[in-house]
C-alpha cells in the first residue's frame, strides 16, 4: 500500500531521515516507535508530499510522488498540531476539509455526519472548536483525516495532550478503523500505544530505524529474558541449585530465564513458602533500551 525505499530529507548538516526503508501492507496497523526528535513527523511529511525527500523512493498504492493531488487523496492525515480552524464549528470543519477534497451535496453532508458520529462529537457539532477540550479537539483533526474515505491513514502522536477518557475513545477508533480495512501508520513515543494498537512495529532513532518486525518477534530478538523475583518467608536451603545463575539475598531470589511461567511453578512446587513473586517481562521499551542504550522516553 505505501512503499519506502532508502527515504533520506536534511536540514541543513542535520539528517533528520536517514535512508528509512519500510514497508506498509494494506489492511495493517504500523507503528513508528520512537522518542521525540527521532524523525517520525519528518518521515510522515515526506510520505504525505508537504517535504520533498533528498533521496530515496516514496509510492502510496503504486503511484509515486505524493505532492500529486491524485495521490494525496489516497492518504488521510492527522498531523500532531492541530489542523483545526477554532472560530468554525466542529461541522464547519468537517465540511471545510470535504470541499478541499471536491465534496459537496449529499455526499458531503453524509460524510460529515459520519465523522461527528465516528468521533463522539456529534452533540457538539454547532460548537465553535475553542469551545472544545484538548481531547475533543484531538478526535475532530483525527475525524478530518477521515472525511474524504482515504485508502491510508498517516497519524503523527494523536494522543499528545489529551485526556485519559479521549484516548482510550481514539484507541477504539484506531481499532475500529482496522477492522474496517483502513491502512494505518501511527507514529508514538509511548510503548504501550503500539503494543496495543499495531501489528507491526519499526523503533526508530537519529533518522535511522533500527529494528522492524511484529512485536513478539521484537521482543524475542532484542528483549532479553524475563526477570523473576521470589520473596520466601523463610531463607529458602538449597533453593539456588534449582536455579544456576540466580541470586538469593536473605528471603529473596533473582533470576533471569526465557520460561517464567514453567520456572514460576518450579518455584512452586520446591516445598518453600512463597511471600510474594513478580515477573518483569520484556517489552518494547526493553527493546528500546537493547538498541539504543536509552530509555524510550528520554530526549
Amino acid at each position: 500500500m505505501i512503499l519506502v525505499d532508502q527515504a533520506r530529507k536534511t536540514y541543513g548538516a542535520r539528517t533528520a531521515v536517514d535512508g528509512v526503508s519500510f514497508e506498509l501492507r494494506s489492511g495493517e496497523t504500523f507503528g513508528l516507535l520512537g522518542p521525540n526528535g527521532a524523525g517520525k513527523t519528518t518521515t510522515i511529511h515526506l510520505l504525505a508530499g508537504l517535504l520533498d525527500p533528498d533521496g530515496g523512493r516514496i509510492e502510496v498504492a503504486g503511484a509515486a510522488d505524493p505532492r500529486r493531488a491524485e495521490v494525496r487523496r489516497k492518504l488521510g492525515l492527522a498531523p500532531q498540531t492541530l489542523s483545526l480552524y477554532e472560530d468554525l464549528t466542529g461541522a464547519e470543519n468537517l465540511s471545510f476539509m470535504g470541499r478541499l477534497y471536491g465534496l459537496g451535496g449529499g455526499k458531503l453532508r453524509e460524510r460529515v455526519a459520519w465523522a461527528l458520529e465516528f468521533s463522539g462529537l456529534a452533540e457538539r457539532a454547532r460548537d465553535r472548536v475553542k469551545t472544545y477540550s484538548g481531547g475533543m479537539q484531538r478526535r475532530l483533526n483525527l475525524a478530518c483525516a477521515l472525511i474524504h474515505e482515504p485508502a491510508a491513514l498517516l497519524l503523527d502522536e494523536p494522543t499528545v495532550g489529551v485526556d485519559p477518557q479521549s484516548r482510550n475513545r481514539i484507541f477504539e477508533n484506531i481499532e475500529a478503523l482496522k477492522k474496517m480495512g483502513l491502512t494505518i501508520l501511527y507514529t508514538t513515543h509511548y510503548m504501550e500505544e503500539a503494543q496495543r494498537l499495531c501489528d507491526r512495529v519499526a523503533i526508530m532513532d537519529a533518522g535511522r530505524i533500527l529494528a522492524l518486525d511484529t512485536l513478539s518477534a521484537l521482543i524475542d530478538a532484542h528483549g532479553g529474558a524475563a526477570q523473576v523475583t521470589a520473596e520466601f518467608e523463610a531463607p529458602p536451603a538449597g533453593i539456588e541449585a534449582l536455579f544456576p545463575g540466580g541470586t538469593l539475598t536473605g528471603r529473596t531470589l533473582r533470576f533471569a530465564t526465557a520460561k517464567p511461567l514453567e520456572d514460576a511453578a518450579k518455584l512452586a512446587q520446591a516445598g518453600h513458602a512463597i511471600r510474594a513473586l513478580h515477573v518483569d517481562r520484556p517489552d518494547l521499551e526493553r527493546v528500546f533500551l537493547s538498541l539504543t542504550g536509552r530509555r524510550l522516553r528520554d530526549e
